[in-house]
């Protein structure tokens, strides 16, 4: 047959590769700023979007979404045509979804500062931000399906099933997680509530990490590493176990994020066992990407591009086999909470996805600009800059995990807890904070270099946009003695139809039991729905980002309900939209912090003290101060909205409360601001800091301690 002509235009993927390194430094240096918040409070200089509570979230949005995402779509928009044989099927497709996602991006960065937030890990942005993404991500769909429709080539290659899987599953998880009422603009509070909205934020979070940190990537690998090291695929039979084994057991493993919690013990069974599952897949793709380069290992040694897929591909197999380790109960015991997690994620995003998304720019802009990297130097300087900027980054974060877990657990001989007081754990760890925060000065030192080096190699060369290519159409052939994934390969469509059901199966199990059995979540009658005020607390507890320091979930160990108070239960939070169960202790737990019997009662005068300035009710506290709370008053205008938009999401108000609702509000705040003034602290009745007082002491309240029954 003929050959037919076509041509690529590198102009879209060149352009995600410039976002990715932009957007990359500003990640690394948000994360960096965030790191020495907890060493120094006063970096946040009483501003409010200095404060960790926001740049936790602001850092891991941009690592993940722009960052990493911007790396993925330069991959795609590189590799999808050059594996097909085609020119990409929409330009005009292609810059909306540029365009569009750094229009996210940009929002992102702006509503979370602001304290515009949902309070859900990694689900943080509100409802317009998140339409948006949904609309920006079929259109990237839309084009890759549409280019794989036109192809020249008869079959899909692997990294094209790991893109399609990405595509269809992120949107899944992305619309499940995103049902929200929205009372404003800027303000909603998700459908789900308590254990279910735990359960569904945590299938989501952990299959955040699956298929948007880690199945493009692997797309991405299965791509670069055989195009860097100039050899085939180790092998074509290891990437079919690889692929549907991963994305089949992946889905099922989010449960484990929440062992010994109050979700039902069913449930973390299945995230227990997949998650080990998990590992004979993972490290299939890794033996799979590090064997492609057997016999090249000489052109590894020097070529900066080829180590840090080595490293990265490494770091991804170290973090496939911790991940199913930390999901064993007695080892989430110890790691839970601790700092442990945090060493574990950023081995796989600083050394996964941040030496992949390096190896690949390093092989890229050579190509885009038709000339040698412009320092080879400078590149194997980076290269180890950031693999000892991620050592010093995790390895210390370790040290930390296993002294917070064990001095929280310790008790003396006489049987009483040995630590009662919870700063005396960071006084412990905050030299190893301090290293951690060196490897971070370290990986953005390094990333600065590769900013210089590609600079240097763009102005030493001249941008290729368009490069032809030619080959024969796709034509019909016999195809009887192929096998069944041979077959499966030509059908693109079908391909994508039986990955999705092979993440539909998991989610579909561990959900309806959870939404269609009402046993599943045992109620307490005592439990009652906030007061208007104490809403409005929670709102403003969940603006200022408190749930990224501390959580509200007391397992069912002696060292807790020693510590905290009576382990918590299920039916506690079935009026929380949203749950804020927590992810880390960098603080204590609040639970039971308004409880006045079991442990020591603090009030309001002391919790006032407390937001306004940390340090003088504890001269070691790491808490940035909140003096705007004492200042800024309480939006009362929504208060009637909040309380209807609950009432539709199932919760208890009388009908027509929202009428009473101000009054009622106005009346607690009295109360308290009168207390406060009694003892000698002047302040108004409207102000925030009133409302998130009232939040403070109500945790826990609803049962006393051991007995399950009301406290009122």
């Amino acid at each position: 047959m003929a050959l037919e002509k076509f041509t690529y235009d590198n102009k879209l993927a060149k352009s995600f590769a410039v976002v990715t390194i932009l957007w990359g430094v500003v990640g690394f240096l948000v994360g960096l700023i965030a790191a020495f918040a907890i060493l120094w409070p006063g970096v946040s200089l009483e501003l409010p979007y200095l404060t960790f509570g926001r740049l936790r979230p602001l850092h891991t949005n941009a690592a993940i979404f722009a960052f990493v995402g911007n790396a993925i779509f330069t991959g795609v928009y590189y590799s999808l045509p050059r594996l097909l044989k085609t020119k990409l099927f929409s330009k005009t497709l292609g810059w909306i979804h540029f365009w569009g996602w750094q229009l996210i991006i940009v929002l992102a960065a702006i509503t979370l500062l602001a304290g515009i937030t949902t309070g859900k890990e990694y689900a943080e942005l509100e409802w317009p931000i998140d339409i948006l993404i949904a609309g920006i991500w079929v259109v990237f769909g839309w084009n890759m399906i549409g280019t794989i429709l036109r192809r020249r080539t008869e079959h899909i290659y692997v990294a094209i099933w790991f893109y399609l899987a990405t595509f269809v599953t992120v949107t899944v998880l992305h619309v499940v997680n995103s049902f929200e009422l929205p009372i404003s603009l800027i303000k909603s509070y998700p459908i789900y509530a308590g254990v279910q909205d735990a359960l569904v934020q945590w299938w989501y979070g952990h299959n955040a990490v699956a298929f948007f940190l880690t199945t493009p990537i692997l797309g991405l690998m299965y791509y670069f590493v055989p195009k860097a090291a100039n050899r085939p695929v180790y092998s074509y039979k290891l990437s079919i176990i690889h692929f549907w084994a991963l994305i089949f057991i992946y889905i099922w493993a989010g449960p484990h994020h929440l062992l010994y919690s109050s979700i039902p013990d069913w449930a973390q069974a299945l995230g227990v066992v997949f998650s080990i599952a998990l590992i004979a897949p993972s490290w299939g793709g890794m033996i799979n990407g590090l064997l492609t380069l057997r016999g090249a290992w000489d052109k590894v040694r020097q070529d900066p591009v080829l180590k840090m897929f080595v490293v990265g591909i490494t770091a991804y197999g170290m973090s496939t086999f911790e991940g199913p380790m930390l999901s064993l109960k007695s080892v989430n015991a110890i790691s839970h909470f601790t700092d442990w997690t945090i060493a574990h994620v950023h081995i796989g995003t600083l050394g996964w996805n941040g030496m992949m998304t390096f190896g690949m720019l390093y092989w890229l802009f050579p190509r885009f600009y038709k000339v040698k990297l412009y320092s080879t130097s400078m590149a194997n300087a980076h290269f180890w800059l950031a693999t000892l900027g991620m050592l010093f980054f995790a390895i210390p974060l370790y040290f930390a995990g296993f002294t917070q877990a064990l001095m929280w657990k310790q008790f003396t001989a006489e049987g009483y807890l040995k630590y009662t007081n919870f700063l005396e754990t960071y006084t412990q760890i905050r030299p190893m904070h301090m290293l951690r925060a060196l490897g971070g000065i370290m990986y953005l030192t390094g990333a600065v270099l590769m900013v210089i080096n590609l600079i240097k190699t763009a102005q030493a060369g001249k941008f290729q946009r368009f490069e032809e290519d030619q080959a024969t159409a796709r034509e019909i052939k016999d195809h009887h003695k192929e096998t069944w994934h041979r077959k499966l390969e030509r059908k693109p469509v079908i391909l994508t139809i039986w990955a999705l059901i092979a993440i539909l199966i998991g989610g579909v199990v561990e959900f309806l039991p959870m939404f269609l059995i009402k046993s599943n979540i045992p109620t307490i009658s005592s439990v009652k729905p906030y007061t208007p005020l104490e809403l409005e607390g929670r709102d403003i507890y969940i603006r200022e980002g408190c749930y990224n320091c501390h959580s509200q979930m007391i397992r069912p160990f002696r060292s807790e309900v020693e510590r905290y108070g009576e382990y918590s239960k299920a039916g506690e939070n079935v009026y929380d939209h949203p749950f804020q169960w927590g992810s880390r202790r960098t603080g204590p737990d609040l639970a039971r912090e308004g409880v006045k019997s079991g442990k020591i009662y603090k009030p309001d005068s002391w919790h006032y003290e407390h937001f306004v300035n940390p340090q003088k009710t504890n001269i070691q506290s790491i808490m940035p101060p909140y003096p705007w709370l004492a200042d800024d008053d309480m939006d009362l205008e929504s208060i009637p909205k909040k309380i209807r938009a609950m009432q539709m999401l199932g919760v208890p108000y009388p009908e027509g409360y929202d009428e009473q609702a101000i009054a009622d509000l106005k009346q607690q705040a009295a109360k308290i601001a009168g207390g406060l003034r009694q003892a000698g602290i002047e302040v108004e009745d409207q102000k925030e800091i009133i409302a998130l007082i009232a939040y403070m002491q109500r945790l826990g309240t609803d049962i006393t301690e051991g007995s399950g029954m009301a406290n009122k």
